[in-house]
């Protein structure tokens, strides 16, 4: 009997989506003679049973379109804003799968994705996610469908602010997309050279960051790019959130604790951003001239690479094939050069921070690239 999939795609958009799309709709239609129906601006067409069909014409031409054709939406079934207050339609999400008769339902999406694919799977529902994100900050896979042509745009960006940064003999901040993790920023960080690389993983020291610029200057070097995930904070706020909530753990409990720390999580989201305040503070301690350059969602737009066309495609034959086996629970992930799979369990509500002993932090300190902390080389 033929199956019948659903496919939506969720969260932030990202370039690959559309490939995956189309990899997914012509593998299952050509090679498992599956029906395929689309759920329109994420997990809102879902609640909504807002649906379109996704036959041959509507995959054809859309290979190296950035965005999605289904449309897209940050919200999720457990928490749907109405009359600015969250409403759990979940039970709606699940009648519209059994209302169409679905035999499986695809998303695509980050990490918000995985914890509602679980919450469904939990349902009863069969339920199979493809991880995409411009900044590959979700766990369980090596990389995401969007990073490779997000990396390549934001090492365009930063090649291109070289000639400027030398030109006019000033140190130009590049702020990339980074709110858990610092994959983006390290790695076209690292690909073009800038100087200065500070992510969330390490909180940074100001003065080590002056103290690097300042070398390069006394060695004719009067210019210096520095890229900065949007999340990366100073070794100073990073101190007195830990004092306050260290604090907060000895002389509260019970609610009084829990509404603390929710206070101090929105002053930790509200003062990470700190691109602004460093800027001024590396520009009054070089006395060079100082500019921010805020690429945000410019890197998630756009053609999607050679390389994540194909990298999408491989996800999208993948989760075909999971159904077609009955594999269900589970989001596809690229892991030790293989496409495979990984419970939802294992990746629901997780993050994906680069482990401080990876090889591109190792590479960044042996070429020298300033990372704001208290690395130095060792003598030979």
């Amino acid at each position: 009997m033929t199956k019948k999939v659903g496919l939506l795609t969720a969260g932030s958009d990202c370039p690959g989506i559309n490939a995956a799309i189309r990899g997914f709709g012509k593998a299952a239609t050509s090679t498992y003679d599956m029906q395929v129906i689309g759920f329109r601006d994420g997990f809102e067409g879902l609640v909504k049973n807002n649906t379109m069909n996704l036959n041959g014409s509507a995959l054809s031409g859309i290979l190296t379109l950035g965005g999605t054709i289904l449309g897209t939406s940050r919200a999720v079934p457990n928490s749907m804003m109405e009359n600015f207050e969250p409403v759990d339609r979940t039970q709606d999400a699940i009648n519209t799968y059994h209302a169409n008769n679905l035999d499986a339902l695809v998303c695509i999406g980050g990490k918000e994705t995985q914890s509602v694919g679980l919450i469904l799977k939990e349902a009863g529902l069969n339920i199979i996610t493809i991880p995409k994100a411009a900044d590959n900050d979700v766990p369980g896979t090596d990389q995401t469908i969007g990073f490779d042509t997000a990396r390549e745009i934001a090492t365009e960006a930063i090649d291109r602010l070289h000639s400027t940064a030398n030109a006019l003999h000033r140190i130009m901040i590049v702020e990339l997309l980074g709110a858990n993790s610092g994959w983006l920023t390290l790695g076209a960080g690292m690909a073009a050279g800038a100087d200065v690389i500070l992510i969330p993983e390490i909180p940074y020291d100001t003065a080590k960051i002056t103290e690097a610029i300042l070398k390069r200057n006394r060695s004719g070097k009067n210019f210096s790019l520095v890229a900065v995930a949007e999340n990366a904070r100073s070794k100073e706020l990073n101190a007195f959130i830990e004092r306050s909530r260290r604090m907060n753990e000895k002389l509260r409990s019970g609610e009084e604790r829990a509404e603390v720390e929710a206070q101090l999580d929105r002053i930790k989201k509200q003062y990470a951003n700190q691109t602004l305040l460093l800027s001024s503070k590396l520009e009054e301690a070089t006395k060079l001239t100082t500019r921010i350059t805020i690429l945000g969602s410019l890197v998630r737009g756009g053609t999607p690479s050679a390389a994540d066309r194909l990298f999408a495609n491989q996800m999208a034959e993948k989760s075909v094939r999971m159904i077609s086996e009955g594999q269900f629970g589970r989001m596809v992930c690229f892991s030790k050069g293989e496409i495979g799979s990984v419970p939802l369990e294992d990746v629901a509500g997780r993050t994906k921070p680069i482990p401080l002993d990876h090889s591109w932090i190792i590479s960044a300190h042996q070429v020298g690239t300033c990372l704001g902390d208290d690395f130095e080389l060792p003598i030979a």
